[in-house]
């Protein structure tokens, strides 16, 4: 065992300002709803991760971020990197930890934030699906790249990871939030989906699609756990039902 006087210094989180988020959101959200986990212990206790969850809810973030936050972890979210030139609210994101990113297609900002997502050991919260999904019974729809992109460039782990009951919150498109009656909103954890078949190889389409695919079908499977339903065989396509991947419907 090395000494530890030569160990490397890993970066400590900056959670003073998450403390503070969560001493005010907290008693709100539990006035809300109940928020039992599902193999909450497979969530990953330090190093760095993608967790990966469905996404049919306005107010998901904030309830995958509590989810998270109750597991011991500091969620974290990629956020344009324009954002962070806003007054008051880039210092807030800066000081959150979260990660800028530019959506300039040229730029090599994925790499980058991967490798800060590697150097501060983070857990990240990367939706795949990359808007609400266009299901229209909530099922997880076709997914997109960037996640298992990030994970593959970075090498960590992405765990999948489902929740239903937030519609009972606000409503997939809605900007009305139901405080009463008070709500169950379950959480599922997975156990992190083998690509280690794609390491290594060129990041073109088809390794992309492939590891999407198997995201997406995780995600699926412990939605349909959660629900004890069985999900759609074929995930939704919004180009195929004549619909933008992006906006409201």
């Amino acid at each position: 065992m090395p000494d530890s006087a030569t160990k490397p210094k890993r970066r400590r989180e900056k959670t003073l300002l998450w403390h503070s988020i969560a001493a005010l959101c907290l008693p709100l959200l539990t006035l809300m709803a109940r928020y039992p986990v599902v193999d909450g212990e497979k969530l990953p206790k330090t190093g760095a991760f993608i967790l990966a969850p469905n996404h049919y809810s306005e107010i998901d973030p904030v309830i995958m971020g509590r989810f998270m936050w109750k597991l011991g972890r500091v969620p974290r979210f990629l956020a344009k990197a324009s954002v962070f030139k806003v007054p008051v609210l880039g210092a807030i994101l800066r000081w959150s930890g979260q990660i800028p990113v530019e959506r300039d297609a040229r730029s090599d900002a994925p790499l980058k934030a991967a490798q800060q997502l590697v150097d501060r050991e983070l857990a990240v919260i990367i939706y795949p699906e990359g808007s609400l999904t266009r299901d229209p019974d909530l099922w997880p729809m076709r997914g997109k790249s960037g996640a298992v992109r990030m994970a593959l460039q970075a090498g960590v782990p992405i765990v999948p990871a489902a929740h239903w009951g937030t519609q009972q919150i606000m409503a997939r498109y809605s900007k009305k939030i139901s405080f009463f009656p008070r709500k169950t909103i379950y959480c599922k954890i997975g156990d992190p989906v083998d690509l280690s078949d794609l390491a290594g190889r060129p990041l073109d389409q088809a390794t992309l699609a492939e590891g999407t695919d198997r995201v997406m079908a995780a995600i699926a499977a412990l939605l349909g756990d959660l629900r004890g339903e069985t999900p759609p065989a074929e995930r939704w396509d919004p180009i195929k039902n004549g619909q933008s991947e992006t906006g409201r419907l």
